[in-house]
């Protein structure tokens, strides 16, 4: 990656700041009432539901702390992460990901067709996860996406297994605060994860970059799932737009937090009760950074729509339904090449 060209060069309006401003972050909201081992009192979770309900309405993101995830996991995911990007290019590339099935090593994405200043390595929370074989709505066939086995790190996928399991078990509570924050059954989300979910894990690395005025370690975007779970090393990156006045705002690594944002099926299913916001990660000319992302997905055949208990004649609709399996087999597809057109997104479901 040491080469630098334009492809790494978003356009001027995207360029980003070399001081980011500087404010009051994202809010950061303590889950001991939800996690502890002591039984929580009523007014101590309805607290929490409502510091989430704000968060998800005023950012869109927001840290948590005193999570439950034991903090040896994330050391050892860190660590094995660390490991594996310090091989060889040949080396890594012995398990790249390519059209067939996207899980393993790649250097070439691109957001907002522009080329990305990072290396990843996927992995599959369900090992094989069942997926549709192509985007078109016609055809019903399906596949399978399955986990390579690097060699090295040693037992890096049994580090990664018991880490995505912690993941899921955290993802589970906080979709019930927010269903709960949205006035919804607590249990309201369990259904579309229960069976057959397509969520995975991504490692990044960004190396130091010597042009950090120009390139971006990954440019503006949403993410397309319902809800991301990032832990992050102690090198600041990551920035945030704030809705309030679309500023970027950068937001700052606490030990052990974990940074939450809300993806676009939840904006969907809140029929933009929620927005899920633009984020972006700028590099550093002599720092490199790691972070690792946690997508949940829901299972291929779930048809993404608002829900009925936030539809009525003062908010009707706001979207067409669309196949969460067809929808994320084409955001892959379009990952892997600079494209004439923007990747599909959820404003092309919006109802005008």
């Amino acid at each position: 990656m040491a080469e630098v060209d334009t492809a790494f060069f978003p356009e001027s309006k995207d360029m980003p700041k070399l001081s980011p401003i500087q404010v009051e972050g994202i809010p950061i909201i303590d889950l001991s009432p939800m996690t502890s081992q002591t039984v929580s009192d009523s007014s101590s979770i309805e607290g929490l539901v409502k510091e989430i309900g704000s968060a998800c309405k005023e950012w869109g993101f927001f840290q948590v702390i005193n999570h439950g995830v034991p903090l040896t996991l994330r050391q050892n995911i860190e660590k094995a992460s660390k490991m594996f990007f310090s091989q060889t290019l040949e080396e890594k590339r012995k398990v790249s990901r390519d059209e067939r099935c996207p899980m393993g090593y790649y250097d070439t994405e691109h957001t907002k067709n522009v080329r990305d200043w990072k290396e990843v390595f996927d992995f599959l929370a369900k090992d094989p996860t069942l997926v549709p074989l192509t985007s078109d709505e016609h055809d019903d066939r399906l596949t399978q996406w399955t986990n390579p086995s690097p060699p090295y790190p040693p037992h890096f996928k049994d580090i990664l297994e018991e880490y995505v399991g912690e993941m899921k078990k955290l993802s589970f509570k906080l979709m019930e605060l927010i269903a709960l924050s949205l006035g919804l059954e607590a249990n309201k989300f369990e259904e579309f994860f229960m069976k057959d979910e397509t969520s995975s894990i991504r490692l990044n690395h960004y190396p130091p970059c010597p042009y950090p005025h120009l390139a971006l370690g990954v440019g503006r975007h949403t993410d397309p799932g319902a809800l991301t779970i990032l832990a992050q090393d102690e090198v600041e990156g990551l920035e945030v737009k704030r809705r309030a006045d679309d500023e970027w705002i950068s937001v700052k690594p606490i030990p052990d937090a974990y940074i939450i944002n809300l993806g676009d099926i939840v904006q969907v299913w809140s029929n933009d009760a929620y927005e899920s916001v633009e984020h972006r990660v700028v590099v550093n000319s002599e720092k490199e950074r790691f972070s690792f992302p946690f997508f949940f997905f829901p299972a291929h055949e779930t048809e993404v729509r608002p829900l009925e208990e936030l539809i009525n004649g003062q908010s009707p609709s706001k979207y067409r339904p669309y196949k969460w399996g067809k929808y994320i087999v084409h955001r892959h597809n379009t990952n892997f090449k600079k494209q004439n057109v923007e990747n599909i997104q959820i404003h092309h479901y919006k109802i005008a």
